[in-house]
C-alpha cells in the first residue's frame, strides 16, 4: 500500500518529447499524481517533482532528451526528478549518473510510477528500474485530453515489426492492446467530459489484436458507435495493415474521419527493402488509389525518411518521382539517424549529412506545393470546423473534417465547438485557409 500523504501539497511539472503516444502517456501520469494530491506546479513556480517522459526515435531525440533533463534540473533546484520514456528503456543506467536525476522507468514501470517516488527524498546518484525486452509485456490504458481540444486514446503499445533502422521495438516491447470493450469504455468517458475529437495512438494500430484475439477494423466499427464523439483519426496504420475494408467502412462512417496518415518511409523498392519494410510501392500506391477513390477529399499525410544507408543517388531520384506521382497532401520527412544495435548499420554507402540535408528540403518543397494544392481545391466550400482555444487576441484556429487548418477570428465562445464555416483565401503565412462562420 503507498502512503500518499507524502504528496499532499506537492507540485509537479512534465515534459515530453516525441510522439502523441508519449503525450498521452504523460497526461496518464499527471492523473495519477494528481488522484495521490499532486498539483501542476504553476508557469514559473519551481516543483517538487520532475517527469520527463523522453523518445529515442533519432540520435537528434537522445541528445534533447539530455538536454531537456539538464534543464529541468537547473529549472527546479531540489527537485525529485523521474525520466521515463523509450530512451529511459534504452539507456537507463547513463540516464541514471546525470546529476539531478532520481529514478529512471522502464517501459513496464511507468505505470507504477508512484510506488518508485518513496518519500521524495533525493540520495546521491539515480536509481533505474527496467525490464528485459522479453518482460514488457502489460498494456496500460491511456485516454488523455491535457490543454487540448481533441482527446488520444492509445489502442496499442509495441511492435514486431524489427525494420532495420528502428529501436522503438526494443524500446517499447512486443505488439500488445486493450480490449475493445475498455476501449469503448475510454470513449465514453472522454464523451462524457465534453470531448468531441478522439485520435487514435500507438507504435503499430494497424496490429492492433493480437494480445486480445480481435481486429482494428472490429475496434473501429465499436467506436463508431459512441454516442457523443463526433470525430475519430487514425493517428498512423501501415500500408499493409490498411485494409480495403477499412478504407470502405471510413468512408460511410458516422465519426471517422477522412483523414489517413501512413507510413511510406521511402519510395524506392530497393530501399523499403533494405528497410524491411512489409510492403513495395505498388501496395502503397493502391492504397493511396482506393482512398482516394473512395473519398476523393481525403487529406493523406505520409511519412517519409531520407538518407538511409543504401539510398544512393539513383534510388533517391526513383523515390522522388514516384512520391511526386502519388496523390498525397503532405510529407512529414525525417532524415536517417543511426540507431546502435540495428541491423541497418550493415548496410554499405552511408549517406552524408550534406547531403541529407538537400533531400530533406527537396522533399519539403514537394509537400508545400501538394499541401498548397489540397488546400486551394477547398476554397469557396462550406465545411464543418472543430475550433480550439486561442490565447486572447490571436485568431482561433480549428481543423476541417479532412484536416485542412482553418482560421477564424477570437471568440471564447467557440472553444471546443463544432460549427459551419466557408473557406476563404490562405493567410498570410499560409498555414491556414481564412473562414467565414455560417453558423
Amino acid at each position: 500500500m503507498i502512503d500518499t500523504t507524502v504528496f499532499q501539497d506537492k507540485t509537479a511539472v512534465y515534459y515530453t518529447l516525441g510522439c502523441k503516444l508519449n503525450f498521452s502517456e504523460t497526461s496518464t501520469i499527471g492523473k495519477t499524481l494528481r488522484e495521490a494530491g499532486v498539483r501542476t506546479a504553476r508557469k514559473g513556480e519551481q516543483a517538487d517533482i520532475c517527469v520527463i517522459n523522453t523518445c529515442s526515435v533519432t540520435e537528434m531525440a537522445d541528445k534533447k532528451c539530455r538536454q531537456a533533463i539538464h534543464r529541468m534540473v537547473k529549472q527546479h533546484p531540489g527537485a525529485f526528478v523521474v525520466v521515463t520514456g523509450c530512451y529511459a528503456q534504452l539507456k537507463p543506467e547513463n540516464i541514471a549518473k546525470i546529476d539531478g536525476v532520481d529514478v529512471v522507468l522502464g517501459a513496464e514501470q511507468k505505470k507504477d510510477l508512484l510506488q518508485y517516488l518513496g518519500d521524495l527524498q533525493k540520495k546521491d546518484g539515480g536509481e533505474a528500474y527496467t525490464s528485459a525486452l522479453k518482460d514488457i509485456r502489460s498494456f496500460s490504458p491511456s485516454c488523455s485530453r491535457g490543454d487540448r481540444t481533441r482527446f488520444f486514446l492509445k489502442v496499442q503499445d509495441g511492435c514486431d515489426y524489427y525494420c532495420s533502422y528502428c529501436t522503438i521495438p526494443f524500446a517499447r516491447g512486443r505488439s500488445r492492446n486493450g480490449t475493445i470493450e475498455s476501449l469503448v469504455q475510454q470513449a465514453r468517458d472522454a464523451a462524457a467530459e465534453g470531448g468531441k475529437e478522439i485520435v487514435l495512438t500507438g507504435v503499430n494500430i494497424g496490429d492492433f489484436g493480437k494480445s486480445t484475439d480481435e481486429t482494428f477494423f472490429d475496434l473501429v466499427k465499436a467506436l463508431d458507435e459512441v454516442e457523443g464523439i463526433h470525430r475519430y483519426r487514425i493517428s498512423s496504420i501501415e500500408p499493409n495493415l490498411l485494409t480495403d475494408e477499412i478504407i470502405e467502412f471510413v468512408g460511410r462512417s458516422k465519426r471517422f474521419m477522412p483523414h489517413f496518415h501512413i507510413p511510406l518511409q521511402s519510395g524506392s523498392d530497393e530501399v523499403l527493402r533494405l528497410m524491411r519494410r512489409k510492403y513495395d510501392t505498388s501496395l502503397f500506391a493502391s492504397k493511396i488509389k482506393k482512398i482516394k477513390e473512395v473519398m476523393p477529399h481525403a487529406f493523406i499525410g505520409v511519412d517519409v525518411i531520407v538518407g538511409t544507408r543504401g539510398e544512393t543517388d539513383e534510388l533517391f531520384e526513383q523515390a522522388c518521382q514516384f512520391i511526386a506521382g502519388v496523390d498525397a497532401t503532405q510529407l512529414h520527412v525525417f532524415s536517417y539517424s543511426e540507431r546502435p544495435g540495428t541491423q541497418a548499420l550493415k548496410i554499405d554507402h552511408a549517406v552524408s549529412p550534406e547531403e541529407k540535408h538537400k533531400r530533406s528540403q527537396r522533399l519539403l518543397q514537394l509537400s508545400d506545393e501538394k499541401t498548397v494544392d489540397f488546400y486551394a481545391r477547398h476554397i469557396g466550400k462550406s465545411v464543418k470546423v472543430l475550433m480550439e482555444k486561442s490565447k486572447p487576441g490571436t485568431p482561433m484556429h480549428g481543423f476541417t473534417e479532412n484536416y485542412i487548418r482553418v482560421e477564424v477570428g477570437n471568440d471564447e465562445a467557440l472553444d471546443n465547438q463544432i460549427v459551419t464555416v466557408r473557406l476563404g483565401d490562405f493567410n498570410e503565412d499560409k498555414t491556414s485557409l481564412l473562414g467565414t462562420i455560417i453558423s
